[in-house]
């Protein structure tokens, strides 16, 4: 199973299926995570913690620990 974790800086992805439950997963699908959106990975900070991403046209930061719970295709 590939995570959002997993993915490379550069790279743009396409979110299969979100884990978790109750508020966490409420407040990831609220960023406009859902099921078929495509991200793209703009960078990582230096200790890896949090990544930048671009959600529907727009900036996004997500901790590493979040990015777990979102599935890749």
């Amino acid at each position: 199973m590939k995570t959002l974790k997993d993915a490379k800086v550069g790279e743009t992805v396409t979110v299969a299926r979100l884990h978790g439950e109750g508020a966490v997963k409420r407040r990831i699908m609220d960023m406009g995570i859902t099921k078929g959106v495509q991200i793209y990975l703009r960078k990582v900070a230096p200790l890896g913690d949090p990544m930048e991403l671009n959600v529907r046209g727009y900036e996004l930061s997500v901790r590493k620990e979040d990015a777990e719970m979102i599935e890749l295709v």
